[in-house]
Protein backbone atom coordinates (compact mmCIF):
# COMPACT_ATOMS: atom_id res chain seq x y z
CA UNK A 1 0.00 0.00 0.00
CA UNK A 2 1.24 3.82 -0.71
CA UNK A 3 1.22 5.77 2.37
CA UNK A 4 -1.41 8.51 2.36
CA UNK A 5 0.84 11.66 4.01
CA UNK A 6 4.43 11.02 4.68
CA UNK A 7 6.96 14.34 5.91
CA UNK A 8 9.07 15.63 3.05
CA UNK A 9 11.94 16.37 5.69
CA UNK A 10 12.63 14.25 8.59
CA UNK A 11 13.49 17.40 10.59
CA UNK A 12 10.60 19.28 9.46
CA UNK A 13 6.63 18.74 9.43
CA UNK A 14 6.31 21.55 7.29
CA UNK A 15 5.88 20.34 4.07
CA UNK A 16 4.01 16.92 3.49
CA UNK A 17 3.33 14.58 0.45
CA UNK A 18 0.01 13.55 0.32
CA UNK A 19 -0.54 10.30 -2.08
CA UNK A 20 -4.55 10.22 -3.23
CA UNK A 21 -5.94 7.81 -5.64
CA UNK A 22 -9.51 7.51 -7.43
CA UNK A 23 -11.95 8.36 -6.12
CA UNK A 24 -10.59 10.88 -3.74
CA UNK A 25 -8.04 12.32 -6.03
CA UNK A 26 -8.75 15.96 -4.95
CA UNK A 27 -6.15 17.72 -3.20
CA UNK A 28 -7.07 18.23 0.62
CA UNK A 29 -6.07 21.51 1.00
CA UNK A 30 -6.68 24.33 -0.91
CA UNK A 31 -4.52 25.13 -4.46
CA UNK A 32 -2.17 27.82 -4.17
CA UNK A 33 -2.25 28.27 -7.99
CA UNK A 34 -4.32 26.88 -10.39
CA UNK A 35 -3.09 23.63 -12.02
CA UNK A 36 -2.75 23.15 -15.56
CA UNK A 37 -6.18 21.82 -17.24
CA UNK A 38 -4.28 18.36 -18.16
CA UNK A 39 -3.27 17.75 -14.67
CA UNK A 40 -6.17 18.14 -12.85
CA UNK A 41 -7.88 14.90 -11.50
CA UNK A 42 -11.17 15.34 -13.89
CA UNK A 43 -8.82 15.35 -16.98
CA UNK A 44 -6.79 12.68 -16.09
CA UNK A 45 -9.53 10.35 -15.28
CA UNK A 46 -10.84 10.65 -18.77
CA UNK A 47 -7.71 9.00 -20.51
CA UNK A 48 -9.11 5.68 -19.06
CA UNK A 49 -5.65 4.19 -18.59
CA UNK A 50 -5.54 0.38 -18.39
CA UNK A 51 -3.62 1.00 -14.61
CA UNK A 52 -4.04 2.83 -11.53
CA UNK A 53 -3.92 6.51 -11.15
CA UNK A 54 -1.64 8.06 -8.35
CA UNK A 55 -1.99 11.99 -7.50
CA UNK A 56 0.99 13.35 -5.25
CA UNK A 57 0.35 16.43 -3.64
CA UNK A 58 2.86 18.82 -1.94
CA UNK A 59 1.32 20.39 0.82
CA UNK A 60 2.39 23.16 3.04
CA UNK A 61 1.12 22.46 6.35
CA UNK A 62 2.10 25.97 7.20
CA UNK A 63 0.48 27.88 4.93
CA UNK A 64 -2.13 25.35 5.14
CA UNK A 65 -1.84 24.97 1.40
CA UNK A 66 -1.25 22.57 -1.38
CA UNK A 67 1.82 23.55 -2.91
CA UNK A 68 2.62 21.14 -5.74
CA UNK A 69 1.22 18.07 -7.89
CA UNK A 70 2.25 15.23 -9.91
CA UNK A 71 -0.33 12.79 -11.62
CA UNK A 72 0.80 9.71 -13.09
CA UNK A 73 -0.56 6.23 -14.05
CA UNK A 74 0.99 3.17 -13.64
CA UNK A 75 0.52 0.61 -15.93
CA UNK A 76 2.70 -2.95 -15.60
CA UNK A 77 5.58 -1.30 -13.85
CA UNK A 78 5.71 1.53 -15.85
CA UNK A 79 4.65 5.27 -14.70
CA UNK A 80 3.42 7.84 -17.46
CA UNK A 81 2.84 11.51 -17.20
CA UNK A 82 0.79 11.89 -18.87
CA UNK A 83 -0.70 8.93 -20.28
CA UNK A 84 -2.95 10.44 -22.63
CA UNK A 85 -2.72 14.44 -22.90
CA UNK A 86 -0.42 16.97 -24.48
CA UNK A 87 1.69 17.06 -21.43
CA UNK A 88 2.04 15.96 -17.52
CA UNK A 89 4.34 16.34 -15.09
CA UNK A 90 5.29 18.16 -12.00
CA UNK A 91 4.00 21.75 -11.46
CA UNK A 92 4.86 23.74 -7.98
CA UNK A 93 3.19 27.07 -7.21
CA UNK A 94 5.12 30.05 -7.32
CA UNK A 95 8.22 30.83 -4.81
CA UNK A 96 8.34 27.40 -3.95
CA UNK A 97 12.21 26.69 -2.97
CA UNK A 98 14.36 24.64 -5.18
CA UNK A 99 15.41 22.28 -1.85
CA UNK A 100 11.70 21.63 -1.43
CA UNK A 101 10.91 20.89 -5.45
CA UNK A 102 14.00 18.50 -5.40
CA UNK A 103 12.68 17.01 -2.16
CA UNK A 104 9.57 16.06 -3.61
CA UNK A 105 10.81 14.97 -6.39
CA UNK A 106 13.00 12.59 -4.75
CA UNK A 107 9.87 11.55 -2.62
CA UNK A 108 7.50 10.74 -5.65
CA UNK A 109 10.08 8.88 -7.36
CA UNK A 110 11.28 7.05 -4.40
CA UNK A 111 7.79 5.67 -3.63
CA UNK A 112 7.16 4.76 -7.38
CA UNK A 113 10.56 2.82 -7.28
CA UNK A 114 9.57 1.40 -3.92
CA UNK A 115 6.48 -0.02 -5.08
CA UNK A 116 7.73 -1.86 -8.38
CA UNK A 117 7.60 1.15 -10.70
CA UNK A 118 10.55 0.05 -13.12
CA UNK A 119 10.34 3.33 -16.02
CA UNK A 120 8.86 6.00 -15.60
CA UNK A 121 7.75 8.31 -18.47
CA UNK A 122 7.10 11.96 -18.41
CA UNK A 123 6.02 14.73 -20.66
CA UNK A 124 7.10 18.52 -19.51
CA UNK A 125 4.78 21.31 -20.89
CA UNK A 126 6.72 23.56 -22.44
CA UNK A 127 9.46 26.11 -20.68
CA UNK A 128 7.51 29.16 -22.13
CA UNK A 129 4.70 28.15 -19.18
CA UNK A 130 6.83 28.63 -16.05
CA UNK A 131 10.97 29.11 -17.20
CA UNK A 132 11.82 29.74 -13.29
CA UNK A 133 10.45 26.47 -12.45
CA UNK A 134 11.40 24.29 -15.48
CA UNK A 135 14.92 25.50 -15.23
CA UNK A 136 14.67 24.20 -11.41
CA UNK A 137 13.46 20.94 -12.42
CA UNK A 138 15.43 19.82 -15.51
CA UNK A 139 18.55 19.15 -13.13
CA UNK A 140 16.42 18.42 -10.52
CA UNK A 141 15.33 14.99 -12.47
CA UNK A 142 18.54 14.84 -14.24
CA UNK A 143 20.20 14.24 -10.40
CA UNK A 144 17.23 11.58 -10.16
CA UNK A 145 19.19 9.33 -13.61
CA UNK A 146 16.46 10.74 -15.89
CA UNK A 147 17.69 11.31 -19.35
CA UNK A 148 15.97 13.49 -22.14
CA UNK A 149 14.62 11.36 -24.83
CA UNK A 150 13.38 13.75 -27.28
CA UNK A 151 12.99 17.36 -27.44
CA UNK A 152 10.04 19.26 -29.56
CA UNK A 153 9.96 22.78 -30.33
CA UNK A 154 7.03 24.86 -28.92
CA UNK A 155 5.96 27.69 -30.43
CA UNK A 156 3.85 30.49 -28.25
CA UNK A 157 2.56 34.04 -29.13
CA UNK A 158 2.78 36.63 -26.12
CA UNK A 159 -0.72 38.27 -26.42
CA UNK A 160 0.53 41.65 -24.77
CA UNK A 161 2.31 42.03 -27.92
CA UNK A 162 0.63 43.41 -31.39
CA UNK A 163 -0.15 40.26 -33.76
CA UNK A 164 0.03 41.99 -37.07
CA UNK A 165 3.62 43.28 -35.10
CA UNK A 166 4.99 39.64 -34.81
CA UNK A 167 3.97 38.94 -38.78
CA UNK A 168 6.52 37.79 -41.28
CA UNK A 169 5.91 40.30 -44.64
CA UNK A 170 4.48 37.51 -46.41
CA UNK A 171 2.14 36.36 -43.73
CA UNK A 172 0.53 39.91 -43.02
CA UNK A 173 -0.25 39.89 -46.85
CA UNK A 174 -2.12 36.76 -47.00
CA UNK A 175 -3.84 38.26 -43.78
CA UNK A 176 -5.12 41.16 -45.63
CA UNK A 177 -5.99 39.02 -48.34
CA UNK A 178 -8.08 36.97 -46.09
CA UNK A 179 -9.76 40.35 -44.82
CA UNK A 180 -10.12 42.28 -48.40
CA UNK A 181 -12.34 38.73 -49.28
CA UNK A 182 -14.60 38.71 -46.50
CA UNK A 183 -13.19 36.25 -44.86
CA UNK A 184 -14.40 36.73 -41.03
CA UNK A 185 -13.51 34.62 -37.40
CA UNK A 186 -16.32 32.94 -35.63
CA UNK A 187 -16.80 31.01 -32.37
CA UNK A 188 -18.64 28.44 -32.97
CA UNK A 189 -21.43 26.37 -31.03
CA UNK A 190 -19.85 22.77 -29.59
CA UNK A 191 -23.23 21.49 -31.28
CA UNK A 192 -21.14 21.88 -34.48
CA UNK A 193 -18.94 19.46 -33.14
CA UNK A 194 -19.19 16.76 -35.65
CA UNK A 195 -19.52 18.62 -38.55
CA UNK A 196 -16.53 20.72 -37.39
CA UNK A 197 -14.69 17.04 -37.26
CA UNK A 198 -15.83 15.62 -40.35
CA UNK A 199 -14.09 19.46 -41.86
CA UNK A 200 -10.80 18.93 -39.83
CA UNK A 201 -10.41 15.13 -40.88
CA UNK A 202 -11.30 15.98 -44.39
CA UNK A 203 -8.52 18.87 -44.59
CA UNK A 204 -5.92 16.41 -43.22
CA UNK A 205 -6.70 13.79 -45.06
CA UNK A 206 -5.79 16.00 -48.04
CA UNK A 207 -2.29 16.59 -46.61
CA UNK A 208 -2.03 12.54 -45.60
CA UNK A 209 -2.34 13.29 -42.43
CA UNK A 210 -4.24 12.17 -39.54
CA UNK A 211 -6.27 13.30 -36.27
CA UNK A 212 -5.01 13.04 -33.21
CA UNK A 213 -7.98 12.51 -31.29
CA UNK A 214 -10.92 10.94 -31.88
CA UNK A 215 -14.41 12.53 -32.02
CA UNK A 216 -15.75 10.29 -29.09
CA UNK A 217 -12.99 11.74 -26.82
CA UNK A 218 -13.23 15.48 -28.15
CA UNK A 219 -16.74 15.58 -27.48
CA UNK A 220 -15.96 14.20 -24.05
CA UNK A 221 -13.78 16.72 -23.21
CA UNK A 222 -16.26 19.52 -24.62
CA UNK A 223 -19.10 17.93 -22.46
CA UNK A 224 -16.39 17.79 -19.50
CA UNK A 225 -15.13 21.25 -19.96
CA UNK A 226 -17.66 23.46 -21.32
CA UNK A 227 -15.79 26.36 -20.03
CA UNK A 228 -12.12 25.33 -21.32
CA UNK A 229 -12.77 23.88 -25.18
CA UNK A 230 -13.65 26.34 -27.46
CA UNK A 231 -14.41 25.62 -31.28
CA UNK A 232 -12.98 28.18 -33.30
CA UNK A 233 -13.62 28.73 -37.30
CA UNK A 234 -12.76 31.39 -40.71
CA UNK A 235 -16.08 31.59 -42.78
CA UNK A 236 -16.35 33.27 -46.46
CA UNK A 237 -18.61 35.58 -47.12
CA UNK A 238 -21.21 32.92 -47.65
CA UNK A 239 -20.89 31.37 -44.68
CA UNK A 240 -18.69 28.76 -45.86
CA UNK A 241 -15.99 27.21 -43.51
CA UNK A 242 -12.71 28.02 -44.68
CA UNK A 243 -10.72 26.86 -41.65
CA UNK A 244 -10.82 25.18 -37.87
CA UNK A 245 -9.48 24.41 -34.78
CA UNK A 246 -10.56 23.98 -31.34
CA UNK A 247 -8.51 26.40 -28.51
CA UNK A 248 -8.27 25.27 -24.65
CA UNK A 249 -8.14 26.83 -22.09
CA UNK A 250 -4.88 25.39 -20.05
CA UNK A 251 -5.35 27.99 -17.51
CA UNK A 252 -5.87 31.64 -16.28
CA UNK A 253 -2.96 32.43 -18.21
CA UNK A 254 -2.00 29.94 -21.37
CA UNK A 255 -4.68 28.80 -24.30
CA UNK A 256 -3.65 26.42 -26.58
CA UNK A 257 -4.95 25.48 -29.81
CA UNK A 258 -4.26 22.08 -32.03
CA UNK A 259 -3.27 23.12 -35.55
CA UNK A 260 -5.59 24.43 -37.73
CA UNK A 261 -7.09 22.90 -40.32
CA UNK A 262 -7.91 24.59 -43.87
CA UNK A 263 -8.78 22.80 -47.50
CA UNK A 264 -6.08 23.05 -49.76
CA UNK A 265 -8.21 25.05 -52.14
CA UNK A 266 -7.61 27.61 -49.62
CA UNK A 267 -3.95 27.77 -49.80
CA UNK A 268 -2.80 30.98 -51.77
CA UNK A 269 -5.40 32.82 -48.73
CA UNK A 270 -4.05 31.26 -45.37
CA UNK A 271 -7.33 31.13 -43.52
CA UNK A 272 -5.02 29.95 -40.76
CA UNK A 273 -3.46 32.99 -40.24
CA UNK A 274 -6.66 35.08 -40.09
CA UNK A 275 -7.97 32.39 -37.53
CA UNK A 276 -4.62 32.72 -35.69
CA UNK A 277 -5.37 36.31 -35.41
CA UNK A 278 -9.27 35.61 -34.00
CA UNK A 279 -7.47 33.46 -31.51
CA UNK A 280 -5.05 36.17 -30.28
CA UNK A 281 -7.62 38.83 -30.17
CA UNK A 282 -9.45 36.73 -27.72
CA UNK A 283 -6.90 35.58 -25.54
CA UNK A 284 -5.89 38.92 -25.23
CA UNK A 285 -8.96 40.23 -24.67
CA UNK A 286 -9.81 37.56 -22.00
CA UNK A 287 -6.59 38.84 -19.94
CA UNK A 288 -4.05 35.45 -21.20
CA UNK A 289 -0.84 35.72 -21.37
CA UNK A 290 0.25 33.22 -23.72
CA UNK A 291 -1.30 31.43 -26.75
CA UNK A 292 0.11 28.23 -27.49
CA UNK A 293 0.32 26.88 -30.83
CA UNK A 294 1.86 23.43 -29.85
CA UNK A 295 4.63 21.94 -31.04
CA UNK A 296 5.51 21.07 -35.29
CA UNK A 297 5.19 17.06 -34.34
CA UNK A 298 2.33 15.50 -36.07
CA UNK A 299 1.56 12.42 -35.30
CA UNK A 300 2.66 10.92 -38.62
CA UNK A 301 6.14 12.98 -37.41
CA UNK A 302 7.97 15.93 -37.54
CA UNK A 303 6.55 18.93 -39.87
CA UNK A 304 8.98 21.64 -41.22
CA UNK A 305 6.12 23.55 -42.88
CA UNK A 306 4.65 23.65 -39.20
CA UNK A 307 7.73 25.10 -38.16
CA UNK A 308 7.69 27.58 -40.58
CA UNK A 309 4.32 28.65 -40.46
CA UNK A 310 4.44 29.05 -36.40
CA UNK A 311 7.48 31.38 -37.10
CA UNK A 312 5.85 33.29 -39.66
CA UNK A 313 3.19 34.12 -37.04
CA UNK A 314 5.60 35.07 -35.29
CA UNK A 315 5.58 32.09 -32.68
CA UNK A 316 8.52 32.48 -30.16
CA UNK A 317 10.00 28.85 -29.68
CA UNK A 318 10.54 26.93 -26.60
CA UNK A 319 11.69 23.34 -25.40
CA UNK A 320 9.16 20.70 -24.47
CA UNK A 321 10.99 17.59 -22.69
CA UNK A 322 10.22 14.13 -22.84
CA UNK A 323 12.15 12.40 -20.35
CA UNK A 324 12.44 8.86 -19.04
CA UNK A 325 14.13 6.88 -16.42
CA UNK A 326 14.82 3.51 -16.16
CA UNK A 327 15.90 1.15 -13.14
CA UNK A 328 19.27 0.15 -14.05
CA UNK A 329 18.27 -3.40 -13.82
CA UNK A 330 16.21 -3.37 -16.72
CA UNK A 331 18.43 -0.95 -18.90
CA UNK A 332 20.72 -4.41 -18.96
Amino acid sequence: MLPTSTPLFSSDDRYRVRCAVPPATDATLPLAYEPYLYLRPAYVALQHAPGETLFFYLEDHQQGQTVGQWPLTVVEHQAYSPWQAPFGGMQVAPGVLVATMRAFATAVHQTLVTNGVARVHLRAYPTSYDEAASNVLLPVFEELGYRITLTETSYTLPLAQSFEGGLHPSARRRLRKCHRHGLRVEQETPLFLPLAYAFMQQCRQEKNQRMSLSLERLQALFRAFPNDYFLFSVRDAAGVWAAMTVLTRVSDEVLHCIPPASPLSWNTFSPAILLTQGLHAFGQASGYRLLDLGTSTLPDGPSESLHTFKRRLGGVASSRLTLEWRDSEMAK
